[in-house]
């Protein structure tokens, strides 16, 4: 599987690349954002590690411009920074990121990452998940990973999509934050309930008319209502 590493410190990206190819992956590296950005589209990964604090153009912005592109938008990002507040978890996950990694990592924690979002990312569904769900004028197809209000596309990150599937392909159940961060986001990702919120409220905003559709239930989660 190639990986591309965006990282501007040659230590941190060799030690990646170095345990990346150990492991059996192929990774490339790229030293500053723009550079990093043109590679993902030349390349195809199947992941992306990203680092925040980059030349040129920031983390934020490369992962921003990759969930913003047809192309592009479905592969996952793990960030890598050496920001530890929440603020910033709240931020790369609120512009797409899959996962987050803070700095000094050992290789062998972001390498379980690496395999825990390449596993969320090629699992197979629920048994019970409906490839296509329509609701009035609103339509999840999981064969075409595409999702439509009022006839027209919404984009999404692989994420939102995983999440407004789950919801919607059990309407109705009422779902903890934790059950989400388990069942949708993975074990193994960031444990901060906040994310799901994050995911949360970045979809509503997407969905526009059809908003009201994920309910909120106070102290609880989250449910897929049926209007």
């Amino acid at each position: 599987m190639k990986v591309v590493i965006i990282e501007d410190e040659p230590d941190i990206a060799e030690l990646v690349r170095y345990n990346l190819q150990k492991e059996g992956y192929k990774p490339v590296i790229a030293k500053d954002g723009f550079s990093g950005l043109k590679l993902v589209k030349n390349e195809s990964p199947d992941i992306v590690l990203l680092d925040v604090m980059l030349p040129g153009m920031d983390g934020i912005e490369v992962c921003r411009k990759l969930k913003s592109d047809a192309v592009t938008r479905s592969i996952p990002v793990i960030m890598m920074t050496a920001k530890g507040e929440e603020s910033d978890v709240v931020l790369g996950l609120g512009v797409g990121a899959d996962d987050y990694v803070k700095k000094p990592f050992s290789p062998k924690e972001l390498l379980a990452r690496v395999k825990a979002v390449l596993r969320r990312i090629n699992s197979l569904q629920d048994e019970d998940a409906k490839d296509r769900i329509e609701l009035k004028d609103l339509v999840i197809d999981l064969p075409r990973h595409e999702v439509k209000v009022g006839g027209t596309p919404i984009v999404l990150t692989a994420t939102e999509f995983r999440l407004i599937h789950f919801l919607a392909s059990h309407p109705g159940r009422v779902f903890s934050r934790e059950q989400l961060l388990n069942r949708v986001i993975g074990e193994d990702a960031v444990v901060v309930d906040r994310n799901i919120d994050v995911h949360i409220r970045v979809i509503r905003k997407k969905l526009g008319k059809k908003r009201d559709l994920i309910e909120t239930i106070r102290g609880v989660g989250y449910k897929f209502g049926d209007e």
